[in-house]
C-alpha cells in the first residue's frame, strides 16, 4: 500500500548508462521481458496519436546535433519528415533525449513508424477511435476488482470470471458479518461489496472514496461538455448496463453502497464516522483468489479522514445522481450529513501509521484538506450556509499550496474542492469563483512548464517518482483537463493528452504502463489473481490496468535487488513481487479511466468525425437446433491501411446468448457482444480477412445481426 508523498526519502538522481542510445535497466529472471530496457531509441505512445491532437516522441541519443526524422505508414511510404530538436541531458531518465515533432500530420491510418537516426519506433496509430477501447478497459477495472459479487464470463471473458469474493461462503469468513479489531467495537457490521483497493483484498475508504469521486467527476464533466452519452447506459461492462442509468455511475454506486455501509451506525460510540478500512488479520498470501481467502477479517478503528471521504463521496452522490434515482440520491445526502456532523465532533481522530498489519496504514494526520473538500461539495450538493462558511473560512480556500508540485491523492484532496467550487455552480461571489479558477488554470500552468523543461514531457519533479507516481502523473492531467475546460485554450488539452503519451510508451523504459494498450505493455502487475507468473493456471492483468510505475525509494525487495543505481524515472520493473513500482490501485486507475474518457471524446473540428465504413462483415449460422447454434464471422478490411488490434462489436437479436468462441474474444452483456482479437490474428491487412466461430442458445430465432462496428467504426 502506498505511503504518504511527504514521507518519502529523496529521489534516487543517479544517471542511466546509454548503451547505443538505449537506456539499461536491469532485467529480472522469470519476468517478463518487459523489464529489460526497451528494444528502440524512438519513444511513442505505443497506441497511437489523435489526428488533431499532439504527436510527439523522444529520442535517446548521445548525438548533440539534431537528426532526421521519418514517418512511415503502414506500406513504407515516407508521409512526414523533419528535424528533432536537441534537449540534452534528462534529469529524472537519466538520459540524454532530443524531441521529433510530426503534429503536423493528421492522416489517419494504423501501423505508422517513427524512425531516427536509424532507429525505429513501435507501430501506432493515428485515429479519432483512439481511446475508445482504453475509456472501455479501463473503465472494467472495477468490476474486475468488485468484492460481494460474481464477475461473470459474459463481461469479463472466462479467464477473469470469478465466484463471489468475501461473501461469507467457506472458505471465507465474509464482510457480512464482520468484527472489529480488538478494543474498536463490540458488534460486527455488514460492510460486503465495495471494491479490492488493490492487488490484495483490502477496502479502503480515503481511497475508494477518492476514486468513487473521481469516476463520478469523469461523468459530471463529460455533462458539462455534453459528451456524456459515452458514459451513458449500456455503455460499459457492467452488469446493471441496461437500467436506465449511466453505467459509469452504476459502478460508482458499488463502491458508494460500500462506503456507506462502513459508517458506524446510531447508537453506537462515534456513531456517523466511518471506519478507516476492512482486511484480512494477516497480509493474504500470493496467489489468493477472493473466494478463497480463509483468513478472519477485521474493521479498523473510524477515523476523520475516512469520514470526511465519505461526506464528500456520498454529497457528490447527491447532487450528480439525483437525476438518475433520486430516493439514492437523498441516502447519500443523509449519510454525508451524518458524516460531516460527526467529523466536527471527532477533528483529530487519526489512523495510525503503526496499523499495517495485513493492510495498508492509509495513515493521514492532517486532515484540513479533507474538511474542505467535504464542505465544498456539500455546499455545492445544499448551498446551505453552514457549508459555504466551512468552506470560506478553511485555510485552504485561499492556499497556494492547494495544488502542490505533486497533484492531489487520497492523503491531498484540497485540490478537489478547488475542482468542485471552479465547475459547480455555487453562490459565492464572482470574485471568489473567479480567483478558484485562477487556482486551477495556474496549477495546469506550473504542470505545462514542467512537462516543456522535460524531455519526456512529465508533469511531476525529478523527486515525484514515488510510490504509484503514474497515479500522480494521471492527476495532472485531470487539472490541466478542467484547465482546458474553464478557459478553452487548447495548450491545456495538449498537455493534458502527452501525459497519456507518457503512460503509454513515451517514456524512459519505452513501455506502456497499461496492460494490453501498446506494442510492449506491464504484464505482471502485483495481485493475488491476476498472477499468471506464479501460477500458469491463472490470468494475467487484464487491458486497461495501470501499474504503480517508477518509485525511486525502492520499497520491495525486488525492486531493491534488481534497480539499484536507477535514475528516478526508471525505477520499475514489471515483476508481480514488485508491489512498490508495479502493484494496481483503485487510485490510480479512476484518473486513468477519467482521462481515457475526456481523450476519447471527439472534437468538435471536425477532426474527430467517425471515418467512412472500412470495413465489411460477414455473418453466417452455419448450424443451428432447437436450443443453440453455432455461426461464422468474417471481418474484411476494406481500408488502405492495415488494421493492427481490433474489436468487433454488434447487438444479438433478443433471445441469443454466445456460450463460447473460437478465435477471438468474445464476451456478451444484455443483447450488445464484443469480441476481440487475439494475438496471432490481431492485424488484418488492407484487402485480407478475419473469421472467427460463437457458439450459443437462443429461444426462438437464429436470426442473423444487422450492423456491426470495427473499432467502433460502423462496417458495410
Amino acid at each position: 500500500m502506498p505511503p504518504t508523498m511527504t514521507s518519502l526519502p529523496a529521489a534516487l538522481l543517479t544517471g542511466a548508462l546509454l548503451l547505443g542510445g538505449l537506456a539499461a535497466a536491469p532485467a529480472a529472471s522469470g519476468a517478463s521481458a518487459t523489464t529489460a530496457a526497451a528494444t528502440s531509441a524512438v519513444r511513442v505512445n505505443q497506441v497511437g496519436y489523435l489526428p488533431d491532437g499532439p504527436k510527439r516522441a523522444t529520442v535517446v541519443t548521445t548525438a548533440t546535433q539534431a537528426l532526421a526524422w521519418q514517418l512511415r505508414n503502414a506500406s513504407g511510404t515516407v508521409v512526414a519528415s523533419g528535424s528533432t530538436v536537441p534537449r540534452g541531458a534528462d534529469a529524472p531518465s537519466g538520459q540524454s533525449v532530443q524531441v521529433a515533432d510530426f503534429s503536423a500530420h493528421r492522416a489517419t491510418g494504423s501501423g505508422y513508424v517513427l524512425t531516427v537516426d536509424g532507429s525505429s519506433s513501435a507501430p501506432f496509430d493515428i485515429r479519432t477511435d483512439l481511446y475508445d477501447a482504453l475509456r472501455s478497459d479501463s473503465m472494467a477495472f472495477f468490476h474486475h476488482q468488485r468484492s460481494g459479487i460474481a464477475i461473470d464470463a459474459s463481461l469479463v471473458g472466462s479467464a477473469y470470471a470469478r465466484p463471489a469474493g468475501h461473501l461469507g461462503v467457506a472458505p471465507n469468513m465474509g464482510d457480512v458479518s464482520v468484527p472489529c479489531q480488538a478494543g474498536v467495537c463490540d458488534y460486527t457490521q455488514d460492510v460486503r461489496g465495495g471494491w479490492y483497493d488493490a492487488g490484495d483484498h483490502g477496502k479502503y475508504v480515503v481511497n475508494g472514496g477518492l476514486s468513487t469521486w473521481l469516476l463520478v467527476n469523469s461523468f459530471e464533466r463529460a455533462e458539462r461538455a455534453g459528451k456524456e452519452a459515452a458514459l451513458g447506459d449500456s455503455t460499459l461492462r457492467v452488469p446493471e448496463r441496461g437500467n436506465g442509468v449511466p453505467d459509469v455511475l452504476d459502478e460508482a454506486r458499488w463502491e458508494l453502497d460500500f462506503l456507506m455501509r462502513m459508517q458506524v451506525p446510531d447508537g453506537k460510540p462515534f456513531a456517523g464516522m466511518a471506519f478507516h478500512k476492512i482486511h484480512d488479520a494477516a497480509w493474504t498470501g500470493m496467489p489468493m483468489r477472493p473466494e478463497q481467502d480463509p483468513q478472519p477479517r477485521e474493521l479498523h478503528r473510524p477515523s476523520t479522514a475516512a469520514t470526511l471521504n465519505l461526506a464528500a463521496a456520498a454529497a457528490q452522490c447527491a447532487r450528480v445522481i439525483r437525476p438518475h434515482d433520486a430516493g439514492y440520491a437523498d441516502r447519500c445526502l443523509a449519510s454525508a450529513r451524518r458524516a460531516w456532523t460527526a467529523a466536527k465532533a471527532n477533528p483529530a481522530m487519526y489512523a495510525p501509521a503503526s496499523d499495517s498489519t495485513g493492510g495498508g496504514a492509509y495513515e493521514d494526520a492532517r486532515v484540513t484538506d479533507e474538511f474542505y473538500w467535504a464542505a465544498a461539495e456539500l455546499y455545492a450538493a445544499t448551498g446551505e450556509s453552514a457549508y459555504r462558511d466551512a468552506v470560506t473560512s478553511s485555510s485552504w480556500h485561499t492556499s497556494a499550496d492547494a495544488f502542490s508540485p505533486y497533484g492531489f491523492g487520497w492523503a491531498d484532496t484540497a485540490a478537489l474542492g478547488r475542482l468542485v467550487l471552479a465547475t459547480v455552480p455555487t453562490g459565492l461571489p464572482a470574485a471568489d469563483t473567479a480567483r478558484i479558477r485562477s487556482s486551477v488554470t495556474a496549477a495546469a500552468d506550473g504542470y505545462l512548464a514542467r512537462m516543456a523543461a522535460q524531455g519526456y514531457a512529465v508533469p511531476v519533479p525529478a523527486d515525484g517518482y514515488f510510490w504509484g507516481s503514474n497515479g500522480e502523473v494521471a492527476n495532472d492531467a485531470i487539472v490541466m483537463a478542467v484547465a482546458g475546460e474553464l478557459t478553452g485554450d487548447a495548450r491545456y488539452r495538449v498537455g493534458a493528452l502527452e501525459t497519456m503519451d507518457y503512460l503509454l510508451g513515451r517514456n524512459a523504459l519505452g513501455l506502456s504502463y497499461v496492460t494490453g494498450h501498446g506494442e510492449t505493455s506491464a504484464q505482471n502487475q502485483h495481485h493475488r489473481f491476476w498472477a499468471h507468473q506464479l501460477d500458469a493456471s491463472l490470468p494475467h492483468p487484464p487491458a486497461g490496468s495501470l501499474a504503480g510505475g517508477p518509485n525511486s525509494a525502492l520499497q520491495d525487495p525486488v525492486a531493491q535487488e534488481r534497480l539499484r543505481g536507477c535514475a528516478p524515472a526508471a525505477c520499475y520493473i514489471d515483476h508481480i513481487d514488485s508491489y512498490s513500482t508495479n502493484e494496481v490501485a483503485v487510485n490510480w486507475n479512476a484518473p486513468l479511466a477519467w482521462l481515457a474518457a475526456y481523450a476519447a471524446e471527439r472534437t468538435s473540428d471536425g477532426g474527430g468525425e467517425p471515418p467512412a465504413a472500412t470495413c465489411a462483415v460477414t455473418y453466417t449460422v452455419t448450424n443451428s437446433w432447437n436450443t443453440g447454434f453455432t455461426a461464422n464471422v468474417t471481418v474484411r478490411n476494406t481500408g488502405p491501411t492495415a488494421v493492427d488490434g481490433w474489436q468487433l462489436a454488434w447487438t444479438h437479436p433478443a433471445g441469443q446468448t454466445v456460450t463460447s468462441a473460437w478465435n477471438a474474444t468474445v464476451t456478451q452483456s444484455g443483447t450488445a457482444v464484443s469480441a476481440r482479437n487475439t494475438d496471432w490474428n490481431r492485424t488484418i491487412a488492407p484487402g485480407a480477412t478475419v473469421s472467427f466461430g460463437v457458439q450459443g442458445t437462443h429461444t426462438g430465432s437464429t436470426a442473423s445481426p444487422t450492423a456491426f462496428t470495427l473499432n467502433a467504426g460502423a462496417c458495410a
